[in-house]
């Protein structure tokens, strides 16, 4: 993690409490040439860092991802819970929804679904948007 993210300050709030309260950003933290916003911050420091790195990979070295990014700038990043809670999907679309890719994974202690977008190099919250 980059300056701003350090493991030390993680919280551990899975079910981010306090996430309504970011609307816009006053700070811009960068990750790997991605620039995230206050919001992304605070889910990063409250155990979904998991999700956001995972996202960012996704961004910065999947082709079709790329390929996309090259026509357009906008897309949309969701965390999706099963019906149990246990597992989850992370599907990245284009805002009308047409999937670009798709990760599952089997096994998560998430509490809360997120839905982040990425716009001209900056990843946030749907709110921020």
């Amino acid at each position: 993690m980059e300056e701003g993210l350090r493991e030390t300050d993680l919280e551990q709030d899975l079910e981010l409490k306090d996430l309504n309260q970011y609307y816009g950003t006053q700070n811009y933290y960068s990750y790997l040439g991605i620039k995230l916003t206050d919001g992304i911050a605070y889910i990063m420091r409250n155990g979904y860092s998991w999700f956001v790195t995972d996202a960012i990979a996704v961004i910065v070295a999947n082709p079709t991802v790329r390929k996309y990014l090259q026509e357009d700038t906008f897309l949309s990043i969701k965390l999706k819970l099963s019906k149990s809670k246990n597992s989850a999907d992370m599907i990245i679309d284009d805002g009308n929804g047409n999937v670009l890719y798709k990760q599952h994974y089997s096994m998560t202690d998430a509490k809360v679904e997120l839905k982040l977008f990425y716009d001209n190099g900056v990843l946030m919250l749907s709110r921020e948007y």
